[in-house]
């Protein structure tokens, strides 16, 4: 879209598991529009809304208040029929009737997945703007949501420690992030655990129950009995933490407890880190919008806004951060030690 055709109505909707922060983008969304001449309409539901047409104007005074809250004032939702052709073309068709030039979308690599499809059925402009608290979008050093997701869980662990350390427990904490090790390493380093079970970690090499308790046994001859606290991904363990614990304690008679944050996660106030990021990638993908640009994520990288392109979100991969790891797995772990030199 060149910059002589005046961008006069966009439309917005929140998609996929909601994250904390979203909110925050929403109202920057309206704000940036309203400031640059804008109007704004926003579809409940995400692209099921899209499809059912279930859609209203969103002014500034509808949004003011709202970067505080969780989740999303305009809802959200998984629609599996947008995968298909005629639901995008369908799509396409209520956003011309409502006379849309553009669409901005708040949400993870499904929802940009959807954004793509769409950009195969309709002319007008796509922006992306990234709420998962995964964490797992290419392009971004942060995505909306996940500062939020880490400080919940980092609480949940700093609690646990202190039952866990009254009764010399084994605890098993499971976080979100089936495909994305980046809370469990972030909450793990946070809250001091004693292990991490990523899917980073479970693909290069798999743990067994054997070199888990192992483990277990060393740190405690190593730092004295005490708890011990693990954070295991979802769906890195067969039947997860609870199944995990069960086999801890049938079968090395153990004291295991698990604990499963789940949604807990996504709820909660935002971090301000999160209603910051979420109020500077609002205003950038309006600002993109003006400048003409399509089918790009608006990120963030070293403080600067970015613009990355939908497809690379999914198809490349940020890895964990490798400093973190070595200093989880070799300086604070004490079965490694490196060799003092005289």
């Amino acid at each position: 879209m060149s910059e002589s055709k005046q961008v006069q109505r966009i439309g917005v909707l929140t998609s996929g598991g909601d994250a904390p922060g979203m909110n925050a983008a929403l109202r920057a969304v309206v704000l940036a529009a309203d400031h640059y001449g804008m109007e704004v309409i926003a579809f409940r539901h995400g692209y099921q809304g899209l499809l059912d047409n279930d859609h209203a104007p969103m002014r500034p005074a509808d949004v003011m208040h709202i970067l505080q809250y969780s989740g999303t004032v305009i809802k959200s939702a998984r629609c599996q029929r947008f995968k298909e052709v005629e639901a995008a073309q369908e799509a396409a068709a209520n956003l011309d009737a409502l006379s849309i030039d553009a669409l901005v979308v708040i949400g993870g690599d499904g929802s940009f997945r959807g954004a793509e499809h769409l950009s195969a059925h309709w002319d007008g402009q796509i922006i992306g703007v990234p709420g998962t608290i995964d964490n797992d979008l290419f392009g971004t050093d942060a995505t909306i949501g996940y500062a939020t997701a880490v400080h919940i869980a980092m609480d949940a662990l700093d609690k646990i420690r202190d039952t866990a350390d009254a009764m010399d427990r084994v605890f098993i904490v499971e976080v979100m992030g089936r495909y994305a090790g980046f809370i469990g390493l972030s909450s793990a380093m946070a809250a001091g655990a004693e292990r991490m079970i990523l899917p980073e970690l479970q693909k290069e090499k798999p743990l067994t129950i054997s070199t888990i308790v192992k483990h277990i046994e060393r740190t405690n001859a190593i730092r004295g009995e005490g708890s011990y606290v693990m954070v295991l991904s979802e769906h890195q363990w067969p039947g997860g933490a609870v199944a995990l614990a069960e086999q801890l304690e049938a079968e090395y008679h153990l004291p295991c407890r698990p604990c499963l944050l789940g949604h807990i996660q996504r709820g909660g106030p935002p971090s301000p880190a999160d209603r910051i990021l979420a109020s500077e990638l609002g205003v950038h993908a309006i600002e993109l919008i003006r400048d003409g640009v399509t089918k790009v994520m608006a990120g963030m990288q070293a403080g600067t806004p970015i613009a990355v392109p939908l497809r690379d979100t999914w198809e490349k991969k940020n890895p964990l951060d490798s400093n973190l790891l070595r200093i989880q797995h070799e300086i604070f772990n004490p079965v490694k030690k490196t060799p003092r030199t005289h």
